[in-house]
């Protein structure tokens, strides 16, 4: 079955409060019969993505995933007001219009609003170049919205979630359909 959700995960760390976010975002889609794949970018080799190897059998495996899906979830820490570079990297081993009739959500965790519109000004423009044309709001959330629970395990604040709910739900109910 072709999957119809993609998740890429755009943190440079094992243990980052971006994966309480990303285990929520599953969560969503699992609970509407939707098993989401995961590129956690960190994952992939490294060589590959410095020396940009789009013939990299695991580069080429990631893109698959991105191909057959109609819905992109992006996920990344923000670093120095922008998206992570680890993301950057992958993005950068994307097909020209790989973006091209996806819905994409992006989503984004910080330090503080002041980096807020982060989302429109820095990855708004990169993912519009892959040829993205149905870029949704997104949700950014803060840093201090996400408790650490112990052993990689992290809980959104109830504000937080509830605009990251949100922002899942303005996806168009006729893409969720398996």
């Amino acid at each position: 079955m072709m999957s119809k959700v993609t998740i890429i995960s755009g943190s440079p760390s094992d243990e980052t409060r971006l994966n309480g976010v990303l285990h929520d975002i599953f969560n969503y889609f699992n609970g509407i019969g939707i098993a989401p794949e995961i590129i956690d970018v960190r994952l992939l080799p490294s060589e590959d993505l410095i020396q940009a190897r789009f013939d990299s059998t695991v580069i080429i495996e990631a893109n698959k995933k991105i191909e057959d899906s109609s819905i992109i979830v992006i996920l990344t820490p923000v670093f120095k007001a922008s998206y992570s570079g680890v993301i950057k990297t992958y993005l950068d081993l994307l097909p020209q219009n790989g973006l091209e009739g996806k819905t994409i959500l992006p989503i984004a965790i910080g330090g503080t609003f002041g980096h807020l519109l982060m989302i429109d000004y820095a990855l708004k423009p990169v993912l519009t170049a892959l040829g993205a044309t149905n870029i949704l709001k997104g949700a950014y959330i803060l840093d201090s919205q996400i408790k650490k629970l112990g052993n990689n395990r992290y809980e959104l604040d109830a504000e937080a979630k509830e605009r990251l709910v949100s922002s899942l739900n303005s996806i168009k109910p006729s893409l969720l359909t398996v």
